[in-house]
């Protein structure tokens, strides 16, 4: 959130030393990037572990937040596509269910580039441009590492450490979000989105754990058009 406020502070910094530069072109086309940051919140369902494991034996995904940029194009004032890219995300993983108050059990890392498709209401000089999207999201997972406590619950009384891996997966993406244009180059922009994603942990004690993830993001960037 320190970070959020930050940008926004920025924001507002830009539209006062720009003050005299009024919103003024029409049918705008063209190429604008963004910087910000955005938060990854896991809506987790969790299936059960499969056997060896006590029943009702699920997992959690906690939430993370990076800094994120990305490139668009428009190819009139109303459609445009983007490529939204960041860098990785970590997340803790802990036991649900059954396991809940187990502490953690180990963290991944992702990286879910994402391209959009996005339509924009209004006209291009409106100050507030909201606008509708649809994405295609790869969500990777890497840098699986396993806690101690993983061990104990899926391998009990080994010395043998417990390791996982959870497998990479595509998901659809629909956004809504919010332009300002603080000028007719600069502009601030808030976005939630939500992606429909499922996929599959794999432990080296032979278990599995099917998860759907659905993770809910809120970013807020600053823009600049070309």
């Amino acid at each position: 959130m320190k970070s959020m406020l930050k940008i926004a502070t920025v924001a507002v910094a830009m539209s006062a030393a720009s003050s005299a530069s009024a919103i003024d072109w029409q049918n705008w086309q063209g190429w604008s990037v963004k910087a910000g940051v955005n938060k990854i919140t896991p809506k987790v369902q969790s299936g059960d572990i499969t056997a060896p494991a006590q029943p009702g034996s699920k997992v959690d995904v906690g939430s993370d937040t990076q800094p994120i940029f990305s490139v668009a194009y428009a190819y009139t004032s109303h459609l445009s596509v983007e490529l939204v890219l960041g860098t990785p995300y970590q997340h803790d993983i802990s036991g649900a269910g059954g396991l809940a108050g187990t502490g953690k059990s180990g963290t991944v890392k992702s990286m879910p580039p994402t391209l959009f498709a996005e339509y924009h209401f209004l006209e291009e000089k409106a100050m507030f441009r909201p606008y509708l999207g649809l994405g295609l999201t790869y969500a990777y997972f890497y840098g699986e590492t396993g806690s101690g406590a993983l061990t104990a619950l899926t391998n009990t009384g080994s010395s043998t450490p417990t390791t996982f891996s959870v497998d990479s997966a595509w998901g659809l993406t629909p956004q809504a979000g919010v332009i300002y244009n603080i000028n007719e180059k600069w502009f601030a922009d808030l976005v939630v989105t939500k992606t429909y994603l499922k996929t599959t942990a794999h432990y080296s004690t032979g278990q599995t754990v099917d998860l759907t993830l659905n993770p809910v993001a809120t970013a807020l960037s600053v823009g600049y058009r070309f």
